[in-house]
């Protein structure tokens, strides 16, 4: 589904990552872990067209999407839930979600408005008031509806549930959990390390913007392993 191969990215003269390799199969939730700071969003703005690599491949489905705009590369099947949720603030609900909808016929899950509100029921009633009146946690539901509305092959999360209260915390993940049932190929940033081991089948461990360990999520369960891994 997705591959990356040696991906060195900058911002200007500043290096942000160092020969990055990993790769998400269909169907598969892959965890993005590591201090703030190691390289985790300017690995997901490398993949999304936000950030162009110097070095190395990314490809998507078998095609090379390094150097694409972004726009070709949302096109192409990959959904973003940004950090910070950055929903449109003057559009309401229904116009955010509906703003980049991409229909795609053949998706094995085919994603609009009712399939959204199913997944959200929160939004139904919201769908029509601005998205700036909105907590914080009703904006993530949009976020997240948002991108699913492009009707992705692959979902990135960055920071999925940060800064939400504990209830609307478990509504992200519930619904995340829904999307993995389904076979959505889902690559996830988060700090909630417990919910990830109960998610993915896969942890990539970022250390200063190089990838220092991956395995899986009985390898991480184990609390020494983890702070000698993580940190934490």
């Amino acid at each position: 589904m997705l591959d990356l191969n040696e991906v060195e990215s900058f911002y200007g003269d500043a290096q942000a990552l160092f020969g990055v390799s990993f790769s998400v199969a269909e169907g598969e939730v892959v965890a993005l872990l590591g201090r703030n700071g190691m390289g985790k969003t300017s690995t997901v703005a490398s993949i999304t067209g936000l950030l162009t690599p110097k070095r190395g491949l990314i490809r998507f489905q078998g095609q090379t999407i390094s150097g694409q705009p972004a726009h070709k590369i949302a096109r192409a099947g990959i959904g973003l839930v940004p950090e910070g949720r950055r929903v449109f603030p003057n559009l309401t609900v229904r116009e955010n979600l509906v703003a980049t909808a991409i229909p795609r016929p053949d998706a094995q899950v085919s994603w609009d408005l009712d399939t959204v509100y199913d997944l959200f029921p929160p939004l139904i009633k919201l769908r029509g008031r601005m998205a700036a009146n909105l907590s914080g946690g009703e904006q993530q539901m949009v976020a997240v509806g948002r991108a699913l509305m492009t009707n992705p092959s692959l979902l990135i999360l960055d920071e999925a549930t940060e800064g939400l209260a504990p209830l609307v915390r478990d509504q992200i993940w519930a619904a995340i959990r829904r999307l993995a049932a389904l076979k959505l190929s889902i690559l996830v940033i988060d700090k909630n390390i417990d919910a990830l081991l109960a998610l993915a089948h896969r942890h990539v461990v970022l250390e200063k913007g190089r990838v220092s360990w991956t395995g899986t999520s009985d390898q991480l369960a184990d609390q020494d392993f983890r702070h000698r891994t993580l940190g934490l």
